[in-house]
């Protein structure tokens, strides 16, 4: 797996042509009869448990690598359409079907289109069209765009230390078109997958109920936290979470799928065990669908199927090689995201800061009491933190000062939002006078978070912002961090053994 990281990784940065691949394979495979050849002239067994060659295993690197290269090649090209690329510049007129989710922002709304393949697109391809907020579309809706097509471009001057790569950011979903304020006509309706379309439908229908009963902006940030749902707070409020360093909780991440899996498992205690799994496991596929599949989802949800097989089966559940797993999954289906998708990153560091970090800390905060899982979050909240800190100055270049505090206040809450803001949505299906009593505690909720932001945000000192943060200084920081959890681990065997002695 990290041979095959390592090659995508590489080749995210660099093409050194379509052949490349292929010259890895060819000298994995010459390494590899060298190592044969070696071990043959020694009279061992090639691939003997106790003693295997240096050689076999940089083939096997050099191989996975090789793959990683491929994998990422065979991406490269993926959403140009060449009959479109000759139309750049000019007014087109192209149909297509709505594929994602509308984006809502707050001035626009974002449409990912899949266009069909007609006489003016020589292949199926993806625009990301810039509309007005009215008309509102759905997801499923069959479009015609006229409008000026354009190519994506990225963000900041050119010699800027902190450019935005967006066309890669974009070219990661396999959308390579652009297209502001176009003419937009709804041709037809319901064009999605069909289990797609029962579960947004729900969704909205959730989304509506709870925007019913509870006032803006507390309805948007419960929409982000208990169904992922794309609705922008406005970018003042956005900034106010940026600064005060809680932005992960305006949209659904993995500490939400944490909570909305321990919940459906607790849900279905009544069932036979391996019925409890099956069904646990199909409700959480079908919620990270529901919630659109970011990243951070995903990469969630991943880690919680394997642990319900890992119960299934019996086995041991070993939450780093699950990690690894779920990553080694999301960057084969699409590369791109290993580089390109800040919220892979960020998703992956703070689950190794929880992972490796968290423990240690808890171990040192013996001061503080346990209840309400005080000791657990104040070490979660300085893990991640920590490990997610270097690639937020490289990448953003702001530093929060306040983050710790405002997470610690934060975050206890979280749960009892997500538990009563379902409780009212769900309920508004049945009666928004019963809906009511648990929609505003769950306001009540919102409404402490939103004000604590608010008053962190507005401090002179909440935040630092840091010019330039080079990309050495980002490796160095996880070399050294890396380095620390080898030494622990090295310190541990030791002691380990000597107690055995």
């Amino acid at each position: 797996m990290a041979g095959f990281a390592l090659g995508v990784f590489f080749r995210s940065f660099y093409d050194l042509g379509a052949s490349f691949w292929k010259f890895l394979i060819f000298l994995a495979g010459a390494i590899l009869v060298a190592s044969l050849i070696s071990k043959k002239s020694k009279k061992a067994k090639p691939f003997s448990e106790k003693k295997v060659s240096p050689l076999f295993l940089i083939s096997v690197a050099i191989f996975a690598s090789g793959l990683g290269v491929w994998r990422f090649d065979f991406s490269a090209d993926k959403g140009i359409v060449r009959t479109l690329e000759e139309k750049i510049g000019q007014t087109v007129l192209l149909e297509g079907v709505i594929s994602v989710e509308p984006d809502e922002r707050e001035n626009n709304t974002k449409l990912t289109i899949d266009i069909e393949k007609d006489r003016l697109a020589s292949s199926a391809g993806k625009i990301l069209a810039t509309v007005a907020l009215y008309p509102e579309f759905s997801y499923g809706d069959k479009v015609q765009l006229r409008g000026v097509l354009e190519k994506p471009k990225n963000f900041g001057e050119p010699n800027d230390l902190r450019q935005f790569d967006y066309i890669s950011y974009l070219a990661k979903d396999g959308i390579r078109y652009v297209m502001f304020q176009p003419t937009i006509t709804l041709v037809s309706s319901g064009n999605g997958n069909f289990a797609k379309n029962i579960l947004f439908g729900f969704k909205n229908s959730f989304l509506e109920n709870i925007g019913k009963i509870i006032p803006e902006p507390a309805v948007s940030l419960l929409g982000g936290l208990v169904v992922g749902a794309k609705r922008s707070l406005g970018e003042e409020w956005l900034e106010k979470f940026r600064t005060v360093g809680v932005i992960h909780i305006v949209v659904l991440s993995g500490y939400n799928i944490t909570i909305v899996a321990e919940f459906i498992m607790r849900l279905l205690a009544f069932l036979p065990r391996l019925v409890r799994l099956f069904f646990g496991g199909l409700a959480i596929i079908l919620f990270a669908v529901m919630t659109g599949g970011s990243a951070t989802v995903v990469r969630a949800s991943l880690m919680a199927i394997l642990v319900i097989v890992a119960r299934a089966t019996g086995r041991i559940y070993d939450i780093t090689r699950a990690l690894l797993l779920a990553g080694f999954l999301m960057i084969l289906h699409n590369p791109n995201i290993l580089i390109f998708d800040i919220s892979f990153q960020l998703s992956f560091l703070s689950t190794l800061g929880l992972i490796y970090l968290s423990p240690a800390i808890e171990n040192r905060l013996g001061f503080l009491t346990e209840k309400l899982q005080l000791r657990q979050i104040v070490a979660a909240t300085i893990a991640t933190q920590v490990f997610v800190l270097p690639l937020l100055l490289y990448q953003m270049g702001k530093l929060s000062l306040v983050a710790l505090p405002a997470n610690l206040l934060i975050l206890p809450t979280i749960p009892w939002t997500m538990l009563f803001g379902f409780l009212a949505g769900a309920l508004g299906f049945v009666s928004q006078i019963i809906a009511l009593p648990f929609a505003f505690i769950s306001y009540i909720l919102l409404t402490f978070q939103l004000k604590i932001v608010a008053f962190f945000a507005a401090l002179p000192f909440a935040s630092i912002s840091i010019p330039y943060f080079p990309a050495w200084a980002l490796f160095f920081c996880y070399a050294v961090f890396a380095l620390l959890k080898f030494l622990s681990t090295t310190s541990q065997f030791k002691l380990a053994k000597k107690s055995s002695m």
